[in-house]
């Protein structure tokens, strides 16, 4: 079974254009290979044939050296687990593929889903607001594998797909807000309302059927069929940009206002992070929420984003127990949780002396 450590992904060390705001930003493409049966119709011999097919192509190329390749056969239920929690599979990848593998660049910041439910999902994830780069990085793999792959494409319709509702670019953009301000005071319901009137959708931290914890929202494009890929990416950042200043007023708003309460916050916020013998994963979320904001609106500084960042996902069950080096119960994980979180705070502290 292949051993997979537990690491930063790129878009976990922070930075990047208005990472006080955007924690990451996330584009993907999906496509098929011309006359093969898309893989939610395939018989397990035809997803074998896709796999086969990509990896000759793809282990014999230069410019996939720095992947590292990862069957999900041989790969253990918590490593699957964790790689979803960085959001570098889907779970449909991780339990429900034929013959579903996985090319991971080195850091972490490419990922080409291989029999997912399409025969490929190409996806890069970057910190901060980059969703020019991230695009830029998706098409250049993706031209990479068209120019020796014959995808299924249709003249009227674009790249077929499985889902209709990614026929045409077969493009996904999304990005990952950290927007406590506009949760707080409501002002969030506004523009909850009038993101699907432009063709963008709002989810939680785990996309699809996920709810809103922790402040932390997913906007992402709804259609792919009639708009072109520059339309595409220049819609959602429009959009995200006026996020981004309602978000900022929001805050300043509350900083005048609430000074010493939201100082307050962040240190509690700190303290029980610090000091806490039993949390539970929820809880977590909020709490490093609440530092964030704190962080982010200069009231506290024993912390950055790159750690926030690695907080966020350290706490979620697979890569606990991943670091941990063992499998564990509920209970179990809410006592290993603030063992891992202080852990990673004293690193801070010992790196920034």
């Amino acid at each position: 079974m292949k051993q997979v450590q537990y690491s930063l992904s790129r878009w976990m060390e922070g930075g990047g254009p208005e990472a006080e705001i955007v924690i990451s930003s996330r584009v993907r493409a999906a496509r098929n290979i011309k006359d093969y049966p898309f893989s939610c119709l395939a018989a397990e011999q035809e997803t074998a044939m896709v796999l086969e097919k990509i990896n000759d192509m793809v282990l014999n190329k230069d410019k996939f050296a720095d992947f590292i390749y990862l069957p999900m056969e041989d790969i253990s239920e918590l490593v699957k687990q964790a790689l979803v929690e960085k959001h570098l599979i889907s779970p449909y990848l991780a339990y429900e593929s034929s013959n579903g593998a996985l090319l991971l660049r080195k850091d972490e910041a490419v990922s080409i889903m291989i029999n997912e439910e399409d025969h490929l999902r190409i996806q890069a994830i970057l910190p901060g607001l980059m969703l020019e780069e991230a695009w830029q990085d998706t098409g250049y793999y993706d031209d990479l594998l068209e120019s020796e792959l014959d995808y299924a494409f249709d003249e009227q319709y674009g790249y077929l797909t499985t889902c209709p509702t990614n026929v045409g670019t077969g493009l996904r953009a999304s990005v990952m807000l950290h927007l406590p301000a506009l949760i707080m005071t409501g002002q969030i319901n506004r523009f909850l309302g009038a993101l699907p009137q432009v063709g963008l959708t709002v989810r939680g931290l785990y996309g699809e059927g996920t709810e809103i914890t922790g402040n932390l929202v997913q906007v992402s494009n709804q259609v792919t069929l009639g708009h072109s890929e520059e339309e595409i990416i220049s819609n959602l950042a429009s959009v995200i940009s006026q996020l981004i200043e309602q978000e900022k007023n929001a805050r300043q708003g509350m900083l005048d206002k609430k000074r010493a309460e939201l100082t307050d916050k962040a240190w509690r916020a700190l303290g029980i992070l610090k000091y806490a013998q039993v949390i539970g994963s929820t809880e977590a979320v909020q709490l490093i929420s609440d530092l964030r904001l704190g962080y982010d609106l200069g009231l506290i500084k024993a912390v950055d984003h790159r750690l926030l960042n690695e907080l966020l996902v350290l706490i979620r069950p697979g890569c606990l127990q991943l670091l941990a080096g063992k499998e564990l119960e509920h209970n179990e994980r809410n006592l290993e949780r603030p063992i891992q979180i202080k852990q990673a705070l004293d690193r801070f502290r010992e790196k920034n002396q």
